[in-house]
């Protein structure tokens, strides 16, 4: 943990002080951002106050008195829940807006690890309780210089992985020794081991109107046979194996075997291309206006409205059934913003040196569905797309 920062981004979020608080592992992102063992055992309530200024104070249990030892900080006890409220509001004393693992609303559930009597109870002492969604997104979400060259080395490794599945699948079916969806899945997991990459489930194959499921999952026992003249689907993500601080890259790509695509494929492969490209131009308009004056604020959810505004007015909102992108750091779906004003009213913003998926797709049931996923890696003064963008149905 390193206090100067800590401090640092609650003075410039305008904020009296950030609260921690655990019980049971409830937060994850407290022990990531205060530098502590998350396979600690904890049976009882913290608490740990950082002030915008000054030194931090840290409330535990007598019985487990030792949990918080490894951050400064003077240390007060208690037993009784009598004792635990009086002590929190000293605590807290001279401080009245204060930052939590909270969402107003369940807006940002990604960080809402703050059950409700714990607020309500700082509430009582007068407390203002606000988000810490942006400061949250400031240690989990920015990206080092390193870091980022992570994700460009996954994303060169595992663009030969893609290409060599589209070759696989167009190999088998013209051959007709044939494959299925499950087995282009083996396929690839072989190539992403060979790369030395990592992946945490998937990746997906999915044919024909399986492709309109935007979740689908191939089973050796589900999976459906891949056929000629099949509308095609992969989506695909990995990192580099064996370092906990490498970045993910993840995109969608789609394609059709030994034809050419239909008049309908082609309205709503383009029609997602545009509303991808109006995303990605909308975050770089933010990042590097024209007019030549300093990066503007955008918020996830502006990113989002980009994308869905384009489709709504194509006609197919109802088929648009999830959020433009989302946040990607060591985690595939990090704690950064994500592009969305659709599950969520995403309100963080989109900050330099982040990573995150641009991805929005359009969804038939029993037909087809076409995604298509891009990465994106802001700097400041500019946000570039990271890999190869498919800007027409490939024919495979």
């Amino acid at each position: 943990m390193n206090l100067d920062h800590l401090q640092l981004a609650i003075r410039e979020a305008n904020l009296d002080g950030w609260l921690f608080y655990d019980h049971h592992h409830r937060d994850p992102i407290a022990y990531r951002i205060l530098s502590l063992d998350e396979t600690t055992f904890i049976s009882r309530r913290w608490y740990y106050f950082v002030p915008a200024t000054g030194e931090p104070q840290k409330l535990v249990h007598r019985i487990e008195s030792l949990k918080l030892d490894t951050l400064p900080g003077a240390k007060q006890e208690y037993s009784s829940w009598q004792e635990l409220e009086a002590k929190l509001e000293q605590l807290t004393t001279g401080a009245t807006k204060i930052a939590m693992q909270y969402s107003p609303r369940n807006a940002i559930m990604y960080v809402s690890m703050v059950d409700a009597g714990t607020v309500e109870l700082l509430r009582s002492f007068g407390k203002d309780i606000v988000s810490s969604a942006d400061m949250v997104s400031h240690f989990e979400a920015v990206l080092t210089d390193a870091q980022i060259e992570t994700h460009y080395e996954a994303q060169r490794r595992l663009d030969r992985v893609l290409a060599a599945g589209w070759q696989q699948i167009g190999d088998a079916v013209r051959s007709g020794y044939g494959i299925n969806e499950f087995g282009v899945v083996q396929f690839l997991l072989q190539g992403i081991e060979r790369e030395g990459l990592f992946t945490d489930h998937g990746p997906n194959c999915s044919a024909g109107p399986n492709s309109a499921d935007s979740h689908y999952e191939p089973t050796r026992e589900s999976s459906r046979i891949i056929r000629d003249g099949d509308f095609i689907l992969i989506d695909i993500w990995a990192k580099l194996a064996n370092n906990p601080t490498a970045v993910w890259y993840d995109i969608t790509w789609t394609g059709v075997i030994n034809r050419e695509p239909t008049d309908r494929e082609h309205l709503i492969f383009n029609t997602v291309r545009d509303a991808r490209d109006a995303a990605i131009v909308t975050i770089q308009q933010a990042y590097s206006p024209a007019s030549g004056g300093p990066a503007q604020p955008i918020a996830g959810w502006q990113a989002d409205d980009a994308a869905r505004n384009l489709i709504r007015a194509a006609g197919f909102a109802d088929q648009f059934t999830h959020r433009t992108g989302h946040n990607i750091a060591t985690e595939l779906h990090g704690n950064g913003a994500h592009l969305d004003n659709l599950e969520t009213h995403d309100e963080r913003l989109i900050l330099p040196n982040t990573c995150f998926s641009v991805e929005p797709g359009i969804y038939f049931t029993g037909e087809f569905g076409i995604r298509n996923e891009i990465n994106m890696i802001t700097r400041p003064g500019s946000a570039t797309v990271t890999g190869p963008m498919q800007n027409e149905l490939l024919r495979i």
